[in-house]
């Protein structure tokens, strides 16, 4: 799943982004007002993590004009204005969850975890399909009760596909998600991780749509 930071402070920012990132998210990072508005529009994010106070452009004034733009994207707000009113008027004007600093990355996960499953329209934390499980929190996943070793890319094409069940993923779609514009990214590189999955999965987990994408298959 990838996050959009946006967080003027050069310690917080780094430690979100590579904590993030270790726990199996993609992320990308700003650290000023403006640039982080617009970033908004740039990727397919599944959850956004803004600071308030901001050089260039106050974080209140980012999240209402995404609202009133039509972005639906889930805002969990972290800062350290921690005043009630301010955290009501953060909700009022459309974020969906609300962290003061200081905070424990594990909760940051678990609010981002809980963001994106409300988004998906899927109430339990584990992702099923037949016989296959997979826990995006823990980074478990198994295959008729026997534990699968998955690299975190791996990971992460499985964890889109089932959240995305009954529609087809392009490869651009699924390279959007698993990697930020840090990274390099091979042209067959999608195609090497549904390869690895579908020899842990069996060939018909993960059905190819020739023209299109993938999506999946027979249920294991």
């Amino acid at each position: 799943m990838r996050i959009l930071i946006i967080e003027d402070d050069r310690q917080i920012g780094d430690g979100l982004k590579m904590g993030l990132t270790q726990l199996g998210f993609t992320v990308d990072w700003f650290q000023d007002g403006e640039s982080g508005r617009q970033a908004l529009s740039a990727a397919a994010w599944d959850a956004v993590i803004l600071d308030l106070s901001l050089p260039g452009m106050d974080g209140m004034d980012i999240l209402r004009s995404w609202r009133q733009a039509g972005h639906d994207e889930p805002v969990l707000i972290l800062t350290a204005r921690d005043a009630l009113e301010q955290r009501v008027e953060g909700l009022q004007r459309g974020a969906d969850d609300y962290l003061c600093k200081p905070f424990a990355l594990t909760e940051v996960a678990a609010r981002l975890q809980a963001l994106i499953r409300r988004r998906y329209g899927q109430l339990q934390p584990e992702l099923t399909h037949g016989g296959l499980s997979l826990d995006p929190s823990s980074h478990r996943a198994t295959l008729h009760g026997e534990a699968l070793t998955l690299t975190a890319k791996e990971m992460m094409v499985l964890e889109l596909l089932l959240r995305s069940a009954g529609r087809v993923l392009t490869r651009a779609q699924l390279e959007e998600k698993l990697y930020s514009w840090d990274n390099d990214v091979s042209s067959n590189a999608v195609e090497v991780h549904i390869h690895h999955l579908r020899k842990k999965l069996g060939s018909e987990t993960i059905r190819t749509v020739h023209g299109v994408g993938y999506t999946l298959g027979s249920a294991p």
